[in-house]
């Protein structure tokens, strides 16, 4: 990932209401939710939902699909995956004790965190 596309999407989620609506999209992955069920289950109105939407969209951190009268959005999840993996790629610099420190005082289940950098096979 280029340092600009990291902080494209960075950007887009500096506001409360798209993270909010990033994270129920991941939720919902694969299938997504339309809008006025992510309006109803957000209490976001939906002329301020549309205006973000749209913001996450143009990021490509999630997709629409048109459905008759409404507009589906699914999560980017291999986008949010390769973030994720921008931000942890070097990781304490090869130190894999100091990694695994981190890891568990974080107290994220290991299954949601990237691999350590000794532990790659």
């Amino acid at each position: 990932m280029e340092t600009k596309t990291a902080t494209t999407i960075f950007e887009i989620l500096t506001s409360e209401a798209r993270i909010a609506i990033f994270r129920l999209l991941v939720k919902y992955a694969p299938s997504g939710l339309v809008a006025g069920d992510i309006s109803r289950m957000l209490g976001i109105p939906k002329t301020n939902l549309s205006f973000h939407l749209k913001t996450i969209v143009h990021s490509g951190l999630a997709s629409m699909e048109r459905e008759g009268r409404n507009t589906r959005y699914k999560a980017n999840i291999p986008l949010m995956l390769e973030t994720i993996a921008y931000l942890t790629a070097e990781c304490c610099s090869g130190n894999p004790n100091q990694c695994r420190a981190y890891r568990t005082e974080s107290g994220v289940a290991a299954e949601f965190l990237p691999i350590c950098c000794d532990d790659k096979n």
